[in-house]
C-alpha cells in the first residue's frame, strides 16, 4: 500500500491555509510546479481529488477536508517527535504550547511565568488564551501540548494533573444588605439579579452547579445580565446592577480591590472549581504536563 508522505501532507496544509498554489509554494519554499506535483501525487495515492481548482483559488473537496483534518494531527505528531528527540531527558528545553482559559490566565500567569522562566531558562513557551471547549479541541488535534483549565468538564480523551482547588466567592455592591453578613447563602443570591459570564465560559456552569443555582430567569422579552470577562462582572456589580461570583484566585490577585464591591464566602458545601493541567491521552508531553502542574502547585 502506498501512503501519503509528510511532505505531501505539509503541502496540503499550506494550500488550505494560503488558498492558492502560488502562495502555498512560496510558504513551502518550493516552486509552484513542485507543490502542484506533490498535491497530484497525494490525490493519486488517495484515489480522489483533494482540491477543486478555479480562477478564484482552491477549495478543499470533502476528501480534502478529511485529509486536512488527519494531516494536521499527523504533522503535529511529527513535530512532537522531533521536539522529544531533541530534548530527550531535558524537560522544558524547547517549544511548549500552553492553552489557558480567561478566568485563570490574568490571575495565575503573572506569578507562574517568572517561576517557569527561572526554573527552565531554555523553555520557549507559546501561550493561547481561549475558552475551554476550543482549548480541548486544540489539544485533541495536537495544536497544543497542554492546557490550564478548570473542572468539572468532559475530559474524554485527555489526561490531567491536579493543581489546586479554587473557592468560589460571592460578590455584591459594598452597600448591599447581603454585605452586612459574614457569608451569603445561595438562596439569598438567587433572589437577586445574578450577573454571570456569558454562555461558553465554564465558570458560569461551575457556579450554577457548585451552588446548586438555576440560571437567571427574566420576564418575557428581557435578557439576563451577562458579561464577557471577570473585570466586566466586577464593574457591573460595583455599579449596583446585581450580584455575582468570583474565583478566589481572582480576588487574591486584586481584581475587586478598586471597585465598590464586597466579597463574602458562600454558605454552601465549599463551592469551588478544580484547576488542572490537561494534555492529550498518550501524548509524549505527559511528563512535562505533570511537571508543570507540580510547579504551579508551589505558587
Amino acid at each position: 500500500m502506498t501512503l501519503p508522505t509528510i511532505r505531501q501532507l505539509h503541502y496540503l496544509k499550506l494550500l488550505a491555509e494560503q488558498g492558492a498554489f502560488g502562495r502555498a509554494a512560496e510558504a513551502a519554499h518550493v516552486t509552484q510546479p513542485t507543490l502542484s506535483a506533490g498535491i497530484q501525487e497525494l490525490e493519486r495515492t488517495l484515489g480522489a481529488a483533494v482540491v477543486d481548482r478555479s480562477r478564484s483559488g482552491v477549495i478543499l473537496t470533502p476528501v480534502g477536508e478529511e485529509a486536512l483534518r488527519r494531516a494536521t494531527v499527523i504533522l503535529n505528531e511529527a513535530e512532537e517527535l522531533v521536539e522529544a528527540a531533541k530534548n530527550a531527558g531535558q524537560p522544558f528545553t524547547g517549544r511548549f504550547r500552553l492553552g489557558v482559559i480567561p478566568t485563570i490566565a490574568p490571575f495565575l500567569l503573572p506569578t507562574a511565568l517568572p517561576a517557569l522562566r527561572e526554573r527552565f531558562p531554555k523553555l520557549r513557551l507559546f501561550l493561547r488564551e481561549d475558552l475551554t471547549q476550543r482549548l480541548i479541541g486544540h489539544l485533541k488535534a495536537g495544536r497544543l501540548d497542554a492546557a490550564l483549565i478548570a473542572l468539572p468538564y468532559d475530559m474524554t480523551g485527555l489526561a490531567w494533573e491536579h493543581v489546586s482547588d479554587d473557592e468560589l466567592l460571592a460578590a455584591m455592591p459594598a452597600d448591599h444588605p447581603l454585605a452586612k453578613g459574614s457569608s451569603a447563602s445561595p438562596e439569598a443570591l438567587e433572589r437577586e439579579n445574578m450577573i454571570l459570564l456569558e454562555d461558553g465560559h465554564c465558570l458560569r456552569d461551575h457556579v450554577l452547579s457548585a451552588c446548586r443555582l438555576n440560571p437567571p430567569r427574566m420576564a418575557v422579552g428581557e435578557e439576563p445580565f451577562a458579561a464577557t470577562s471577570l473585570p466586566t462582572v466586577v464593574q457591573m456589580v460595583g455599579s449596583g446592577l446585581g450580584v455575582s461570583f468570583l474565583p478566589r484566585m481572582a480576588v487574591t490577585a486584586g481584581l475587586a480591590d478598586q471597585a465598590n464591591v464586597a466579597i463574602r464566602p458562600i454558605s454552601s458545601d465549599h463551592p469551588s472549581r478544580e484547576i488542572v493541567v490537561a494534555w492529550r491521552a498518550g501524548s509524549n508531553r505527559a511528563a512535562e504536563g505533570r511537571l508543570l502542574a507540580e510547579v504551579l502547585q508551589t505558587l
